[in-house]
């Protein structure tokens, strides 16, 4: 149930603002409600990494162990103390490879909560819906929640003690989010930065201390203290929504670039909702890249799980390519075949990063492992909750797809999906489904996530009614509504899309960035 207090500004100065004036809601979560949901998501983030977690006397925690010593404290004493994901574990060692969470900081990161924006957007809803108002003069509408649950449109009157804000406390947030609002996570602390909150995108919401004896005048400079109040998370405060330099041509040039990834990602997310699933790759993908013909050098991509066993014979891996080639749709696994299994994908031996757009389908396990980089890059502005099934579903995909490998993984709790055989392909087309079925959901709630996100964070002349026109039968992108920027005719589509999107995948390729094509070799 939602306990709320709604205040909503009649005077001259909401009628100033009325361009903005759905977007100046400021939500308020009393800390009694916010600290122990942060500690749950904390608390699941680490049960679901435990298994691929190293111990605190692994070597590559040592700096840890340095800096506890150096601060006096003891192993454990802070209930938050990370450690760095174990390199050689098949299940989890991904998460360091693919999407760069290093040491302690990577499951950190994962760790820290951020309150769910669809908060703003149901407190909109709630003031549109003639819930009572009070003015305040400042063009800003106030909700205080005092339980997390943007679903419930109960409402009362009656705030919890610990989340009344007192009028210093709102004037301090009127004026540094220039009346725009956000979420306001009340009491949240210094400490709580970088450890169960994200920094990033964090407001600190302080007001001065009066002065005393001992702040004044200390070698000619007055010392002013200031009260910590809490935290404000705001998308369209993050990204200068309302910035006036957004109407000038260098800074829409800019805000272009930095919508351009999101509505990359957003393209992702809806064309593989379209997609029909492919349930005849059998997880080849791990096996082309240890395909070895006779008399060719070893296959470059064994490096990465050098440390494993392999539980089947050259024989038996080259025969599996063989039987039927490779139909594989994922055009990042595509740079890791060994270069003679190219030719033996019937998607072809080279791709172009676009190719995504075309290929990418919801039966691919590779495609659910990647719904973890797509929520990544929406931090801290995205329901915690989501992330934590993101991860689940990142998790479980991943399982498989090591599962059905050539390597032995029974020692990190893995067990095998034999697919050279008949009995293992029907093994592995059950788990895929299951693990489509158990993505789908997750991946249309990401997908609302970032349309909430856009839609708080940027205005709808920049991201509104665009669309990607897919020709499939050139695997690339036409000219026409494009994601990545609004623009008029006479300009280039793609002018503001980061230049790894057009890249080509080649087996043992170099990586996007260091691939780059020209748009018009991109067929663009």
């Amino acid at each position: 149930m939602i306990k709320s207090t709604t205040h909503t500004a009649t005077s001259a100065a909401a009628a100033a603002t009325a361009r903005r004036i759905n977007n100046n809601v400021l939500v308020i979560i009393p800390e009694s409600k916010w600290r122990p949901e942060a500690h749950r998501h904390t608390q699941r983030i680490q049960t679901l990494l435990q298994p691929g977690l190293t111990s605190m006397d692994d070597q590559i925690n040592s700096g840890i162990r340095r800096s506890l010593r150096q601060q006096k404290r003891k192993l454990g004493q802070n209930q938050h103390q990370w450690t760095a994901l174990d390199g050689k574990n098949p299940i989890f060692n991904f998460l360091i490879e693919y999407y760069g969470l290093k040491g302690a900081k990577g499951p950190r990161r994962l760790g820290r909560w951020s309150p769910d924006p669809k908060l703003l957007l149901n407190s909109i809803k709630s003031a549109d819906a003639d819930t009572p108002t009070v003015a305040t003069g400042d063009g800003i509408q106030i909700q205080c929640l005092n339980e997390i649950d943007c679903y419930n449109d109960s409402a009362s009157t009656s705030t919890d003690e610990d989340g009344t804000v007192t009028e210093e406390i709102l004037s301090s947030i009127i004026e540094i989010s220039k009346g725009q609002g956000g979420i306001f996570l009340h009491n949240a602390n210094e400490e709580d930065l970088g450890d169960i909150l994200h920094l990033r995108g964090a407001i600190p919401i302080t007001s001065p201390i009066p002065s005393t004896p001992s702040t004044e005048l200390i070698n000619n400079n007055t010392v002013q203290d200031r009260i910590f109040h809490g935290i404000l998370y705001n998308p369209s405060l993050f990204y200068n929504r309302y910035d006036p330099i957004n109407q000038t041509t260098e800074g829409r040039k800019q805000l272009l670039k930095t919508i351009a990834p999101f509505q990359w990602y957003k393209s992702i997310l809806e064309t593989t909702l379209n997609s029909e699933p492919i349930f005849h790759c059998h997880g080849l993908h791990e096996w082309a890249m240890l395909y070895q013909p006779p008399n060719t050098p070893p296959p470059p991509s064994r490096k990465y799980q050098k440390h494993l066993p392999i539980r089947v014979t050259r024989e038996t891996i080259n025969a599996a390519v063989e039987r039927r080639g490779i139909s594989c749709t994922h055009v990042d696994a595509l740079r890791f075949f060994a270069p003679d299994a190219g030719p033996l994908n019937h998607h072809g031996a080279s791709l172009m990063r676009t190719d995504q757009l075309r290929l990418e389908q919801k039966g691919c396990v590779h495609a659910h492992m990647d719904l973890l980089k797509i929520a990544l890059k929406l931090q801290p502005f995205l329901d915690a909750n989501l992330l934590c099934d993101v991860l689940e579903v990142s998790i479980a995909a991943r399982k498989l797809d090591v599962e059905a490998s050539p390597y032995d993984v029974t020692s990190y709790g893995g067990g095998v999906v034999p697919v050279e055989t008949e009995e293992g392909r029907r093994l592995y087309r059950s788990r895929q489904k299951e693990l489509m079925e158990r993505a789908e959901p997750v991946r249309k709630r990401l997908l609302h996530e970032y349309n909430t996100f856009m839609h708080l964070s940027f205005d709808d002349e920049f991201v509104g009614g665009e669309k990607s026109v897919i020709d499939s039968s050139k695997g690339s992108e036409q000219e026409g509504q494009d994601p990545n920027k609004m623009t008029d005719s006479s300009s280039n589509s793609y002018e503001y899309a980061a230049p790894e999107r057009f890249a080509r995948a080649q087996p043992g390729g170099l990586p996007w960035r260091k691939n780059l094509v020209d748009k018009t070799e991109a067929g663009l």
